[in-house]
């Protein structure tokens, strides 16, 4: 080959693998497919997860299947199935407690499993679509959105009802501050986020994005003060102040998106989406701008990202008929 040949081979291979026309990066990617986890005989639609730290466990609410299944993450394999749920939805564990509770649409139950051996502890009904949980790790008890809008407080080892706060909708992702007892919950029937005083069961506030829909997952990074939500109509990832509710930024993501996640110690925000994607956003001086897009798996919308463990797992539903892929868990390894 002439030697000016090999120039110009060299220049448009270094602008393939290195122009950043698109924002995205070209050569390493932030997330790595570390492995990929099967959930034998799993069906139709998951939903979020938790995890265990102590015994590196991860739970698995699988809505369309009826089932939590627990997976050891050590070995990678499912240890426990637990069965007979009215489609699973949220999911969450107490550590004080050493309780795991399960937050059913169907029957709008709490159900509540022993940590050591999985064994029914109680229950608390909560009369209607029971979904998002989290934990308040000050006071250990979980909150749990739930019904025509609403978040109730449970106490995990006496198994009741401590408090409620109504809302104008159905709840979906909502964060607490825990700083301030506050809780920010995404009310997509609402067209709002409303700002809870838990403490009170009053709202405080409502926030309203012109021209954009369908608010489902939620993230907050505390320490700046900075709530990053998730559009679905359309598809957008707002940055919101946590005092004021002013929006920080406004950036195009993936379709179907429900679950975001923020990697402080990388700066970074990652949002999955039922396309088969997770967006990978970067923090900047002036904002954060997108670093990368991240295949997955059709429908693989729910994700968790563990600090402690530094890894993002996603869950992807199984494929259609004999053409269909296994469910499965996807866990990735951010890189630096």
């Amino acid at each position: 080959m002439p030697a000016s040949a090999m120039v110009l081979l060299g220049f448009l291979l270094l602008v393939l693998f290195c122009y950043p026309g698109s924002g995205r990066a070209a050569t390493t990617q932030p997330l790595v497919l570390e492995r990929t986890i099967p959930l034998a005989g799993v069906t139709g639609r998951i939903d979020h997860m938790a995890v265990d730290l102590r015994r590196k466990r991860l739970f698995v609410a699988e809505l369309g299947n009826g089932t939590v299944d627990v997976i050891d993450l050590a070995t990678g394999k499912t240890v426990h199935r637990i069965e007979k749920l009215s489609e699973p939805q949220g999911i969450a564990y107490a550590v004080a407690a050493d309780v795991l509770a399960v937050a059913s649409a169907g029957d709008g139950s709490v159900r509540l499993f022993r940590g050591d051996d999985l064994l029914a502890a109680g229950v608390v009904d909560l009369g209607d679509d029971a979904d998002n949980v989290r934990l308040d790790p000050r006071s250990g008890r979980l909150v749990v959105g739930y019904g025509g809008g609403g978040l109730a407080v449970l106490d995990p080892v006496t198994h009741s009802i401590v408090s409620r706060a109504p809302l104008s909708a159905h709840p979906e992702g909502f964060q607490l501050d825990l700083a301030s007892s506050r809780a920010f919950v995404n009310v997509p029937n609402g067209r709002q986020i409303a700002v809870l005083d838990l403490a009170s069961g009053r709202q405080l506030a409502k926030w309203e994005i012109p021209n954009l829909h369908a608010n489902f997952p939620m993230a907050l990074d505390e320490s700046r003060a900075l709530i990053a939500t998730v559009f679905r109509n359309p598809s957008r990832l707002v940055m919101l102040d946590a005092q004021s509710g002013a929006v920080r930024g406004n950036l195009a993501t993936c379709a179907d998106a429900d679950d975001v996640s923020i990697d402080a110690k990388r700066h970074r925000i990652y949002v999955s989406c039922g396309e088969g994607a997770v967006d990978v956003f970067q923090q900047e001086p002036n904002g954060y701008r997108e670093l990368d897009r991240i295949a997955t798996k059709s429908g693989a919308r729910t994700s968790l990202f563990v600090p402690e463990l530094d890894r993002l797992f996603v869950a992807a539903r199984a494929g259609f008929l004999v053409l269909g892929s296994d469910a499965s868990i996807l866990a990735f390894q951010p890189e630096p």
